[in-house]
């Protein structure tokens, strides 16, 4: 399962931007169902959407909750 605090930061800065899940999926380019997962913590990240997430929202990896900035 992954780590509860990722999942709390990527629903909040995805709120911020005032995007839904849809506008996310389509910019990180999956599809809903996996946003999803990852805001519940149900599907981890992997190493190129940590960094397209990271990029689209500009934030660190750090900022995402995430370890080994």
């Amino acid at each position: 399962m992954v780590q509860e605090t990722f999942t709390r930061r990527l629903r909040a800065y995805r709120k911020l931007k005032l995007w839904t899940q849809h506008d996310l999926a389509h910019r990180l380019g999956v599809s809903v169902a996996v946003v999803g997962g990852l805001e519940r913590g149900t599907r981890a990240p992997t190493d190129s959407e940590i960094e397209r997430l990271a990029q689209l929202l500009h934030v660190t990896r750090s900022e995402l909750g995430l370890m080994n900035e």
